[in-house]
């Protein structure tokens, strides 16, 4: 069974909202702004059951997949510039 997140359920964590956490620059807001996933549970709705336990919603499946290979991939950057740095100046990687 294809789950759905229906409500926020604020009242079971701190008083915290990412909201107000997370800088308008970041690339979170950014995936947001340009990644539409408004379909996908349609898309995917075939290759659910409609029997058992509901599963994770597909839309925040498919949000997390992106944010963790953008931060993979930005880590993975990141290693690759304090290489080069570290062999312009003949220092260990």
């Amino acid at each position: 069974m294809m789950g759905e997140r229906t409500v926020m359920q604020e009242a079971l964590f701190y008083g915290f909202s990412l909201e107000d956490h997370v800088p308008v620059d970041h690339l979170l807001r950014s995936i947001d702004r340009f990644v539409d996933l408004s379909g996908i549970r349609e898309h995917l709705r075939p290759y659910y059951s409609d029997t058992d336990r509901p599963s994770i919603d597909p839309e925040l499946m498919i949000r997390i997949l992106i944010v963790g290979i953008s931060v993979i991939l930005d880590h993975s950057e990141m290693g690759r510039s304090q290489s080069r740095s570290a062999a312009n100046y003949d220092l260990p990687a």
